[in-house]
């Protein structure tokens, strides 16, 4: 196992934070530990049909689950300021208070690679989509590539600027964008359109 710590300052994003790492890395691996606390947590709990987003002085209890090219399964549990421990899956829009310290292992068998090598490494999905933390279309796209199967890289558009370059790239203004090999497709009604028709399928 080759262990990488992971430091992360204010305001970071939690979940875009390890995509960015496990697609920097080109390697498979999962989360060792956490040390931290949010100002913002977003998670899935089972059977709902939105996730739940909380705010306030959040501590991490844990957090666990997989880190890949291809995109994370992470579970996160955490304690509000009345010691009330809530969890669910990760999502976008899990905001990092002061400070989250997380130690990632990757396997043996895919050991990051040193800057110099990582051009050799396999190319990038062909699928990309721009999501808004706390969008529920957003999410729900997020979760049909990750049912699907489907490799994605993930822009977090938060900020004007992010999103003014998505909707110049796109012609459209609303979240979530689904770009597939560099084209625009347009957001989550597109994205479940090609999925009934089978059309999404060559690119798992």
């Amino acid at each position: 196992m080759h262990p990488l710590p992971l430091h992360l300052g204010p305001g970071t994003d939690l979940r875009a934070s390890l995509e960015q790492l496990g697609t920097q890395a080109g390697a498979s691996g999962f989360v060792l530990g956490v040390v931290g606390d949010l100002s913002q947590a977003a998670f899935q709990c089972p059977g709902q049909a939105e996730p739940t987003v909380l705010q306030g002085h959040l501590e991490i209890i844990t957090l666990q689950g997989t880190v890949a090219p291809q995109g994370v399964h992470l579970h996160l549990s955490l304690s509000d300021g009345e010691c009330q421990v809530w969890g669910g899956h990760l999502e976008h829009g899990s905001l990092v208070l002061r400070g989250a310290d997380l130690l990632v292992g990757f396997l043996p068998t895919a050991v990051p690679q040193e800057p110099a090598t990582l051009a050799a490494a396999p190319t990038q999905p062909r699928v990309e989509i721009a999501v808004l933390s706390g969008c529920p279309f957003s999410a729900r796209a997020l979760r049909m590539l990750r049912t699907l199967g489907i490799p994605h890289l993930v822009q977090l558009a938060d900020d004007q600027g992010a999103r003014q370059e998505v909707a110049e790239r796109s012609g459209l203004s609303a979240m979530p964008q689904v770009f597939i090999d560099g084209e625009p497709i347009g957001g989550y009604d597109a994205l479940a359109d090609l999925h009934g028709r089978g059309a999404l399928d060559h690119l798992r």
